[in-house]
């Protein structure tokens, strides 16, 4: 049975002088859970915000939290954001496999791996998951389908379409045969995460995902709602 699309709004787009307002904007046109871009200026070159990020919205609404930890050493922080309100952790796979050669310092990037440690990756996501928090794992866009062995264990699986770091970057479409890949052999969800706008989100759903994260689509749209029943008519 195919899957209903969901969307969720990346809140790095967002005005952060009148957060309170633009989450209740994403309330308002029908968005099913709140994206935060978590980086620290290693695992990426950008730096975001952290834990008090989803301290803060956690008492302004219900919708769903996702964290999407974009940072070294995630494993240290899995708790943190569980405790303060993340419903969904998402971990990149980078992040328990050996690197690829022109990645392995800290200031190459995007950060790539072939094949990834399972019983490590196993382990933080029952962590997760013992916490009452959905687990997800992360595949940037150079990075393979190096999953297997661990797809029973995930709620669901996010694809890069962009490289990570920055917003506003163009979709790449040498993505999508790592979303059929994946759903042919995934019955839980399939995010995809970086450009996706209205010509490129239909090219998503098709390859079977059902989680559309949009940020500058969205937060720079003046008819936000109209963009999320757009979004939806996909399914």
């Amino acid at each position: 049975m195919k899957k209903g699309i969901q969307v969720s709004a990346s809140i790095l787009c967002a005005d952060f002088t009148k957060l309170r307002e633009e989450i209740k904007s994403c309330e308002a046109a029908g968005v099913d859970m709140l994206h935060v871009d978590v980086m620290d200026g290693y695992f990426v070159p950008n730096i975001t915000v952290g834990k008090i990020m989803v301290e803060a919205i956690r008492p302004v609404t219900r919708l769903p939290i996702e964290a999407h930890l974009m940072i070294e050493n995630p494993w240290r922080h899995i708790d943190d954001f569980a405790d303060a309100g993340a419903d969904s952790i998402s971990l990149h796979v980078e992040c328990y496999g050996q690197r690829r050669a022109h990645c392995k310092e800290f200031d190459q990037y995007p950060k790539e791996v072939d094949k990834i440690d399972t019983e490590k990756a196993r382990k933080d996501i029952l962590r997760i998951k013992s916490k009452g928090k959905k687990a997800f794992m992360v595949l940037n866009p150079g990075t393979p389908v190096c999953l297997k062995g661990l797809l029973k264990d995930l709620d669901g699986v996010l694809v890069m379409s962009v490289n990570p770091g920055f917003a506003k970057q163009r979709f790449m479409p040498e993505v999508l045969p790592k979303i059929s890949e994946l759903r042919a052999a995934f019955k839980g969800d399939i995010a995809v995460d970086g450009g996706i706008n209205e010509s490129t989100a239909p090219l998503a759903v098709k390859e079977g995902a059902n989680i559309l994260a949009t940020a500058s689509y969205f937060f720079g749209s003046k008819n936000r709602k109209g963009i999320v029943a757009y979004l939806k008519s996909l399914s």
